[in-house]
């Protein structure tokens, strides 16, 4: 296969002061305990967007078995990670919020609620019609709980993975050259522009902006494309202030949302095709690089407003980590779907807090 192939949003990195302690959040009250892998091995890569230098680090990724795309919870461990130099307001370029699926918004409510998460918002109405509510991390990281339709286990599920993320941009138009038409989310759900409802109760919330929101023509496909589900992003931008860069003078994997990651196949096509859109990656692993006890081929490129984004090509991951069995991607025919009970199996890895 010579083209590139988009299975989905991976997972979204969040950088936090204690790895472990922000996993037990995440595993708790939003459902990703299912760990995929624990790394603490120095990165190296990334030295220019961290002061030049690799930096020592943990970082633990977890997933919702319901549905939905994971969490990289990442920790540097040789300083103290340091918050944005202002406070994150909506439309401030990088990404904002993410986006996480409810199965009955009413109950997912209740649940958070009941579980005392700090919740900023009743629940509203969205501009596509979908009721949704805002609620923020310990760590001040906003959260869309929105109802959704795509699931992965259905029968039990409340609260599932996240599916996407408000990013912050200069230019709604200049940056579709990305996400449309690289990515394929090509498909306008919404475009509006003025003062929303919906969106009051956040920092600058009630400011104008233009947003839109955008999802992908055709179901993904992929060995966990069924897993991960549809995806959705949203750009959003400031009609009335000038915004904010999230990560200006400050190292990536500090605090705040770091990145947001697809999983994809065929990395050398990727990187040509970005290269001739004028996006080139400006940083690209090695073929077969170890991420704890995954494998794979990564990169990074940045939008046009200099928000990071990832692609992880995954080799090898673990389906059961207490007997070593892992699953070798690298040969499998890149557009059949693993079968169901072999992704379930995963859920072997879940860690009870």
């Amino acid at each position: 296969m010579e083209d590139k192939l988009i299975n989905g949003i991976q997972q979204i990195g969040v950088g936090v002061a204690d790895a472990e302690k922000a996993f037990k959040w995440y595993g708790s009250v939003l459902g990703a305990d299912v760990l995929v892998f624990d790394d603490k091995n120095e990165a190296t890569h990334m030295a220019p967007y961290m002061g030049g230098k690799a930096r020592k680090k943990r970082a633990i990724m977890g997933i919702n078995m319901n549905g939905g795309s994971g969490y990289e919870i990442w920790q540097h461990t040789d300083h103290v990670s340091r918050p944005p130099i202002q406070d994150v307001h909506l439309g401030d370029l990088g990404i904002t919020i993410a986006k996480v699926k409810s199965k009955n918004i009413k109950n997912s409510f209740e649940l958070l609620q009941s579980k005392r998460v700090t919740i900023i918002s009743e629940i509203v109405k969205d501009p596509s019609g979908a009721s949704c509510f805002y609620i923020e991390d310990p760590y001040k990281n906003l959260i869309q709980i929105r109802e959704y339709d795509s699931w992965f286990n259905a029968k039990n599920a409340n609260i599932g993975g996240q599916y996407g993320a408000f990013l912050g941009v200069s230019d709604i138009n200049e940056s579709l050259k990305l996400y449309a038409d690289i990515l394929g989310y090509s498909k306008v759900i919404y475009d509006e522009t003025g003062n929303f409802q919906d969106l009051k109760n956040l920092p600058n919330g009630e400011g104008k902006f233009r947003r839109i929101l955008l999802t992908h023509e055709n179901n993904r496909t992929g060995g966990f494309a069924k897993l991960f589900g549809r995806s959705e992003i949203e750009l959003i931008q400031s009609l009335d202030r000038t915004p904010n860069k999230i990560f200006e003078d400050r190292y990536w994997g500090e605090l705040g949302y770091i990145h947001l990651c697809f999983d994809i196949r065929n990395m050398n096509a990727l990187v040509k095709e970005c290269d001739e859109a004028g996006l080139p990656f400006k940083v690209l692993s090695n073929p077969d690089f170890d991420m704890g006890d995954a494998n794979g081929h990564w990169g990074y490129l940045e939008d046009a407003d200099g928000t990071l984004i990832e692609f992880v090509e995954t080799h090898k991951v673990p389906l059961i980590k207490k007997i070593g069995w892992s699953i070798d991607l690298k040969n499998r025919n890149p557009l059949k779907p693993l079968p169901n009970w072999l992704m379930k199996a995963m859920s072997f890895n879940r860690v009870k807090f």
